[in-house]
């Protein structure tokens, strides 16, 4: 019997699963599925089943959008294996966006009426509360900006590169779905570097990445106020600026660091280095392409990479990462305590204390499993730190870039590589939707304590 006010009984209510639980479960449930048909004799090129191993790994890459690869992927899978990798890729993709705006509406519910009216008013209109609204939304988007940027891709394979016409439709929708969705999967050995120095290939691939990793709510709102940036909400500027100051601080510097190199930038004509530049730096916010021989760069570029691939993209969207807002919150917090304000303001918003806690708690979380991850890694291998790390969190937030060193890992470092992914993909959401949740009250307070800090 359904009680008129909605509340569940207690028998049921038991038996339901926290909203960041389901997706973890329904995530675990398609990575299993993936392994299991990666893993049929059917997937593989040549006789005989892939090892399970690799596709569990491969499975887990492409499902949780990363673009990690042990084997060669157009060498190793055949075309039903490819066309696994692809769907995994698209569920994952579509996934990750719906889910995380499904926990907004999860977690907005559960607020008071007040929180409710406040969220509301802040977005401006973005109807969150509609699921039918949210899940066509996210469709409408996917499909648009793929297919876009297939036209785009097997045209100029097409023209330029003599492809077939099936040749070319099969590369250029594969890099559509991995592009947009951030996987990082191509049809090539050495990912994109055969086009290093076309714009027409690698711009249309880099705008896809982009807006996958701005995020679904970014998206709609850009769409509806795209030409009254005043009307933005919060988040939307804190994604937009954020996204712009880090790719242009990314783009100048890996583009000057790595000019003089004649294994990466060095190599290309003058004028295609900036291109290069800026597609490396659009790939390490989580797309996980390369048009340069990322095994060959300056050590400095491999500690800038990791931090941007540790701040990700976009809530809400393909990227991983701890979010550009979790990082645009921590800044705007030192800021606000290096100039001595009681209060923390952004945009002509007051951000609460809560928010920028859940950020904190997300940053700290998601620095100690880096850490702890490398550590153990290190210490079963004997690889260079620098390299465990770039390794680790390329892995951690879904990137898919690698220096050269996970072909090599065992297959216990791998599985520890695979676990990491997927706490990359769903570790933020869902520690966020759990943080915002919990959210109570106390009745009471206790004496205020102030320890000595520095």
């Amino acid at each position: 019997m359904v009680d008129p006010t909605g509340a569940v009984p207690g028998s049921r209510r038991k038996l339901l699963l926290h909203p960041a639980q389901a997706v973890a479960v329904a995530f675990a449930a398609v990575v299993a599925l993936g392994t299991a048909l990666l893993w049929l004799p059917v997937s593989r090129r040549g006789p005989g089943a892939a090892e399970f191993v690799d596709a569990l790994f491969t499975a887990v890459s492409a499902l949780c959008v990363t673009g990690h690869v042990v084997v060669d992927t157009r060498e190793h899978w055949s075309a039903f294996g490819l066309v696994v990798i692809l769907v995994l890729a698209q569920v994952g993709g579509f996934g990750i966006m719906t889910s995380a705006s499904l926990l907004g509406v999860f977690a907005s519910r559960r607020l008071g009426l007040r929180s409710r009216m406040l969220t509301a008013t802040e977005s401006r209109g973005l109807e969150l509360g509609d699921v039918r609204a949210v899940l066509l939304g996210v469709v409408r988007v996917s499909l648009l900006v793929e297919l876009v940027t297939a036209v785009a891709l097997t045209s100029r394979l097409l023209t330029r590169y003599g492809a077939s016409p099936g040749e070319a439709l099969w590369e250029g929708g594969f890099l559509a779905v991995s592009s947009f969705n951030n996987a990082g999967f191509a049809l090539r050995s050495d990912s994109m570097t055969d086009f290093a120095s076309d714009p027409w290939m690698c711009v249309p691939v880099m705008v896809a990445a982009t807006l996958g990793g701005l995020g679904f709510p970014v998206l709609l709102e850009l769409r509806r106020q795209f030409r009254r940036p005043r009307q933005w909400s919060l988040h939307t500027k804190l994604t937009v600026v954020t996204t712009a100051v880090l790719l242009v601080f990314g783009w100048v510097f890996l583009t000057l660091n790595e000019w003089r190199n004649p294994a990466t930038l060095g190599a290309l004509e003058w004028w295609a280095r900036p291109l290069a530049g800026l597609f490396q730096t659009t790939a390490t916010r989580s797309s996980g392409f390369n048009t340069v021989d990322i095994t060959q760069m300056n050590g400095g570029s491999w500690l800038v990479m990791d931090v941007l691939m540790f701040i990700g993209g976009g809530s809400a969207s393909t990227a991983g990462g701890i979010k550009v807002t979790t990082f645009a919150l921590l800044l705007v917090v030192v800021f606000a305590e290096f100039r001595g304000e009681r209060s923390v303001t952004v945009f002509a918003r007051t951000v609460p204390d809560r928010v920028y806690r859940q950020a904190l708690v997300v940053a700290l979380v998601s620095l100690s499993v880096v850490v702890l991850a490398t550590l153990v890694i290190v210490e079963l291998t004997r690889a260079p730190v620098d390299q465990v790390l770039f390794e680790v969190v390329s892995s951690f937030a879904t990137v898919g870039l690698s220096c050269g060193l996970l072909v090599q890992l065992p297959d216990s470092c791998q599985v520890i590589l695979a676990v990491l992914m997927f706490l990359g993909r769903l570790g933020p959401i869902t520690l966020g939707a759990a943080l915002a949740l919990r959210e109570r009250g106390r009745l009471y307070e206790y004496p205020e304590g102030r320890p000595i800090i520095g």
